[in-house]
């Protein structure tokens, strides 16, 4: 049986544009390629929408500079960040996705079919998946890339358990540096806070909370000048923002922790932009513009996890099918499809 469409989704997927008899065009493309747009893809492939993945020049998101992961569903043993998007891939193509790996440089949304340029090349879709993630602000020293995924990273949630038993330092001032140094405290012997300046700028009940930790130290008006150590991380030259005199502080990790940068720039004034620079959501998927479509990261300041951006994914892909249905330029596919 046909899944029912909840009556939420209806009223976002009413079509003012009729159906097209141009059948050159794709029914479907994904901007992005991290965990949300290929589960997008494998959904979307599954139903017979031959996808179009424009995947980016450095494609398959952030779990391609993440080593061990252990908290994706499936992999009892943990599965190389890298090794889990291959898989994603190659799952997508299996299906007939088409991966184009090269960056989406311009759209219109304006009117259907969409546009999607990729440099001086035009691509035309009836419904578009956004799905371009959100990159962590790094502080952008050499040794800080040297050491990504070998004891440097931008996760506490996806790495912290790599560290029980160890020292580590966080980066920033902000409610993300106190939530994540919080957090750490399960697995670290010890947590070092490098802030910039001589106060926080997040919330009072969390500065409280980190304060007042045990296995919180504080340092104020420190940066870090240079990551050191051989095959992982070992210590940090740190620098005073106020004297500018330097000192080692020995650890085994270093978290930055000074915010994400959602890539939405192609976007800007055709999609509403919310706070910190997220896209707006309406209902489960929408963006508020029929046949357009969101998921994952670059929309979600919450959890930003893998599994919740996949989750997002299959949620984006299976509504853009119900509305290619509904506006006649699909056949609904039926639940053994997904």
């Amino acid at each position: 049986m046909i899944p029912a469409v909840p009556a939420t989704l209806k009223s976002e997927m009413t079509a003012t544009v009729p159906p097209s008899t141009d059948t050159s065009r794709r029914k479907l493309a994904i901007i992005g390629s991290g965990p949300a747009g290929l589960t997008a893809a494998i959904y979307a492939a599954r139903a017979n929408l031959e996808p179009l993945v424009i995947a980016g020049n450095v494609p398959m998101g952030q779990l391609m500079i993440t080593s061990d992961v252990e908290n994706y569903p499936g992999f009892p043993e943990g599965i190389q960040g890298p090794e889990l998007m291959q898989k994603f891939r190659e799952q997508a193509e299996r299906f007939g996705s088409t991966i184009l790996e090269r960056d989406a440089t311009r759209v219109d949304l304006s009117q259907r079919p969409f546009g999607i340029w990729v440099g001086q090349d035009e691509y035309r879709a009836d419904s578009v998946i956004i799905a371009t993630g959100a990159s962590a602000i790094w502080l952008g020293l050499p040794s800080e890339e040297e050491f990504r995924g070998r004891g440097v990273s931008a996760c506490a949630t996806c790495d912290g358990f790599f560290f029980r038993g160890r020292e580590v330092a966080v980066v920033g001032g902000g409610d993300t540096a106190l939530e994540e140094a919080t957090f750490l405290t399960r697995f670290a012997e010890k947590v070092t806070m490098l802030v910039r300046r001589d106060e926080f700028r997040g919330s009072k009940i969390m500065q409280e909370r980190a304060l007042g930790h045990p296995k919180i130290e504080v340092l104020w008006n420190k940066e870090v000048a240079e990551v050191k150590g051989e095959m992982t991380v070992s210590s940090l030259t740190l620098r005073d923002t106020a004297t500018g005199e330097t000192s080692d502080l020995p650890v085994q990790g270093l978290f930055i922790a000074i915010g994400y940068k959602p890539n939405t720039e192609l976007f800007s004034g055709q999609l509403q932009i919310g706070e910190g620079g997220y896209l707006d959501v309406i209902g489960e998927t929408g963006s508020g513009i029929d046949g357009v479509f969101i998921a994952g990261d670059v929309h979600d300041h919450h959890y930003r996890q893998a599994v919740t951006a996949a989750g997002d994914g299959c949620k984006a892909a299976i509504d853009a099918e119900r509305w290619l249905a509904s506006v006649g330029e699909t056949e609904t596919a039926t639940a053994t499809n997904w």
